[in-house]
């Protein structure tokens, strides 16, 4: 357990009694609104949003804080919330000794982080030739831009079907996912167009849970097909967005290209396309 931290689903947020904002002394500043601590290794934060930024739902961009001598210590971190949203989200790992995040995860509402305003990334639908059904694959915290998609109206414009598939170590590293699911549905936004389109299916590999398994193993043997009731993947109809470990993408590419799928990039669009600029899961 790291000293010093809020207990897990403990959120703190600015409120209207203490919003005291610090003067803008760091490059690119934004100011820290919440932060929600979900396990002993895993945390989300909100932040103003620069009023210049335009992103599309799924990029990264890369925040950072000051070390000990002044210098920014930069990481790519995905948005997790969508487009339309007025601050912005961010989903983490913490590590110990990590550079970025062991300082990251004791930061608290009013205080600030550096945020630069130039967002990329290939996890986006215009990257994606028009198909039916649109999967999500992710481990861990590779969720993030699959949190900012799933609240994207387009994501349901352009697709029929959406499906997530999120494969964590242990049923609580999962509830990020699923309270994020289960809210949808009540989303002034985007419920209406949610329900009946979003199929949401976690599982676990070192904790029993109602479906287990790594997302490889569940789409290469069709046990995800059987449990959703849905047909295998097809490269007229299915597209798919990846975003893990190295090895993850790896792995699942060699599997979406088994069921006839192309990687594809914002400049060529194809059936699948995989989020490299995270070569394991940021510190």
């Amino acid at each position: 357990m790291f000293t010093g931290l809020r207990a897990p689903n403990d959120e703190t947020t600015v409120n209207e009694t203490a919003p005291i904002a610090p003067a803008k002394i760091l490059p690119d500043a934004q100011t820290v609104t919440a932060v929600k601590h979900w396990t002993d290794t895993l945390f989300s934060f909100r932040v103003t949003r620069p009023q210049s930024l335009r992103f599309r739902s799924g990029e990264f961009v890369m925040i950072g804080l000051l070390d000990d001598n002044g210098k920014p210590i930069m990481r790519a971190y995905s948005i997790a919330s969508p487009a339309w949203d007025e601050e912005l989200e961010f989903y983490s790992i913490k590590v110990q000794d990590g550079p970025l995040t062991s300082r990251l995860q004791h930061i608290q509402p009013g205080e600030q982080i550096i945020l630069r305003p130039k967002p990329v990334g290939t996890l986006v639908l215009d990257a994606l030739l028009p198909g039916k059904r649109l999967w999500f694959l992710a481990t861990g915290t590779g969720i993030a831009p699959f949190a900012s998609l799933m609240r994207e109206p387009e994501s349901y414009e352009k697709f029929d079907e959406v499906i997530m598939m999120h494969t964590c170590r242990t049923v609580a590293e999962l509830e990020y996912g699923r309270e994020l699911v289960e809210a949808l549905k009540d989303d002034p936004l985007i419920g209406e167009m949610v329900e009946g389109k979003l199929k949401y299916y976690p599982t676990t590999t070192r904790e029993d849970f109602p479906h287990m398994g790594r997302i490889t193993d569940n789409l290469a043997s069709g046990k995800v097909f059987e449990d959703l009731g849905l047909t295998p993947m097809n490269p007229e109809t299915d597209r798919a967005m990846v975003c893990g470990s190295l090895a993850f993408n790896v792995d699942v590419m060699k599997v979406l290209e088994s069921y006839g799928l192309r990687e594809g990039a914002n400049s060529e669009p194809r059936e699948f396309v995989v989020e490299k600029a995270f070569v394991g899961e940021g510190i």
